[in-house]
């Protein structure tokens, strides 16, 4: 993982890695969307299959949520890589009936309830059968941000999502959609490509942690108001 003196890594050695595994152009220098455009859906040949490498990749992709002709989305901002080993991740001890999506293989959602209040989302990472993930932090609310602000019951917004249970919150998004394919329309619930070219991306320590808290696999988005955490892990 390429990482400078200053804790910035670039974005673009990620996708490179991508391209190369897939063969295909992943839009590299792509025109932005406009404000009304619609994202594409992410091709799983396009997700790298490596959880670390997939949490620098969905930074700026677009996480859409569509219910009854209503859309829901936004810019992924902040990402948390568990990757095979770790003894953080919910795959530490294995495949069990509660974690079972986290095995599926790379690009299907695996959500969970946590301290008995709010709900997470993750992105699984690797081949069938191996299980890691990528926790999405936070969203730059796109489509859907008075609807969100009612779920949330909050008026401005940085408060929509700025940390992994208000997203859930914000999006609606619960148990019903554990191992949702992420590279699909139907559920109501997947990934798009970019609106925009990302900035440059941060690394740093993960938050609240008891376990491998020393690990430097969370990314972000340098410069984002949308970001989560203490000051000094949004720089």
């Amino acid at each position: 993982m390429a990482q400078t003196a200053d804790n910035i890594i670039s974005f673009e050695s990620a996708k490179d890695k991508s391209e190369r595994r897939s063969g295909r152009n992943s839009g590299r220098g792509a025109k932005s969307r406009t404000r009304d455009s619609h994202p594409q859906v992410l091709d799983r040949a396009d997700l790298p299959i490596d959880t670390i490498e997939l949490a620098q990749y969905l930074i700026g992709k677009t996480l859409v949520r569509e219910s009854r002709g209503a859309v829901l989305s936004g810019r992924i901002v902040e990402t948390e890589a568990y990757p095979v080993g770790d003894a953080a991740g919910h795959a530490w001890r294995g495949c069990t009936r509660a974690n079972r999506s986290l095995f599926l293989g790379h690009g299907y959602a695996y959500t969970y309830f946590i301290y008995g209040s709010c709900w997470c989302v993750n992105v699984t990472s690797e081949l069938p059968g191996i299980g890691g993930g990528v926790l999405l932090r936070a969203i730059e609310p796109l489509e859907g941000i008075a609807q969100m602000k009612r779920n949330r019951k909050v008026a401005r917004d940085l408060d929509i999502a700025r940390g992994p249970g208000r997203l859930a919150e914000a999006m609606r998004i619960d148990g019903e959609f554990d191992g949702v394919d992420l590279c699909e329309r139907g559920a109501g619930l997947w990934l798009g490509d970019a609106a925009r070219p990302v900035g440059r991306i941060g690394v740093s320590t993960r938050i609240g942690l008891s376990k491998q808290a020393h690990r430097r696999l969370r990314f972000y988005e340098r410069g984002s108001s949308f970001v989560s955490g203490p000051l000094a892990l949004r720089k």
